[in-house]
């Protein structure tokens, strides 16, 4: 299990608490929402158009996503921003703002991430994966002893840059003086001293080329990622100690989640009519 996958994860999943404000979309013309489309309690109207308990609660826990801290006296301060909006909101839509295309496209695309989340949510809840699940992808995976290594690189912009360097060090240079002086890399004025990781830790390249290195030996062509082209030299390597179960057990929940996520759209997209211009 590559727990990587928890970034693309943490993306998707988000879905599943997106904006619930949706009480907005449905609204007449006039700017007032009807009957039919209100449910909950009513706790206020403004100028006949309802705002529910239902609406209140969700709207405090936008604001708490937020950072902004609850009032805990009562509910009126929030009730009265509550109110503020549906002013605002029926100003805009009885000026016809929901005819210009970006605002049309936002409330489009509000409406589509809702009920997208809403699905989601519903069926991690019901696809949650068991402990032997869990426990299975745990051992098959981070649960494995890993190598880890410490090492230093230098980092520049070209390919020939860096094989300027990897001359001068078959010439006797220093290591880590040359990544002080050459290195374009954060490292650089610690001689390009990185600490220990592991390799799923670096990008695939360079945990690559340092995991093929002797001790004390560097890289004698340059490794080239995303962010340049390196001189690797491995200081030395261990075997890692993996994470215990339960310190990893929530984000393994994630990776799951999402992996059984992804197998169910690919399901329902076989059966969809799909056209991209």
């Amino acid at each position: 299990m590559n727990l990587r996958n928890v970034l693309l994860a943490g993306a998707l999943l988000s879905l599943a608490g997106c904006d619930q404000m949706q009480s907005s979309l449905n609204t007449t013309e006039s700017g007032s929402k009807p009957d039919s489309a209100v449910t909950g309690d009513i706790i206020a109207t403004v100028n006949g158009s309802p705002i529910t308990q239902q609406v209140l609660d969700v709207y405090r826990q936008q604001r708490a996503a937020k950072g902004i801290k609850p009032d805990t006296s009562d509910d009126s301060s929030v009730l009265n921003e509550l109110v503020a909006l549906e002013l605002m909101r029926q100003e805009a839509v009885n000026s016809g703002a929901k005819a210009d295309p970006v605002i049309s496209a936002t409330l489009d695309q509000l409406d589509r991430s809702t009920l997208a989340g809403a699905a989601i949510k519903s069926f991690i809840t019901a696809n949650e994966s068991s402990d032997e699940e869990l426990r299975n992808a745990y051992d098959t995976g981070v649960g494995k002893p890993g190598k880890e290594f410490n090492a230093r690189h230098i980092l520049v912009e070209t390919e020939q840059e860096a094989k300027d360097i990897i001359a001068l060090l078959d010439g006797g240079g220093d290591f880590v003086e040359l990544a002080k002086e050459k290195s374009t890399g954060p490292s650089g004025p610690n001689g390009g001293e990185l600490g220990w990781f592991g390799a799923g830790q670096m990008v695939k390249p360079f945990a690559d080329a340092a995991a093929a290195l002797e001790k004390g030996s560097y890289t004698k062509e340059p490794v080239q990622t995303q962010f340049g082209w390196h001189v690797i030299r491995l200081e030395d390597s261990r075997e890692g100690t993996p994470p215990p179960y339960e310190d990893v057990k929530e984000r393994l929940k994630m990776v799951l989640a999402n992996q059984k996520l992804q197998k169910h759209i690919e399901q329902i997209k076989e059966s969809a009519t799909i056209d991209i211009k």
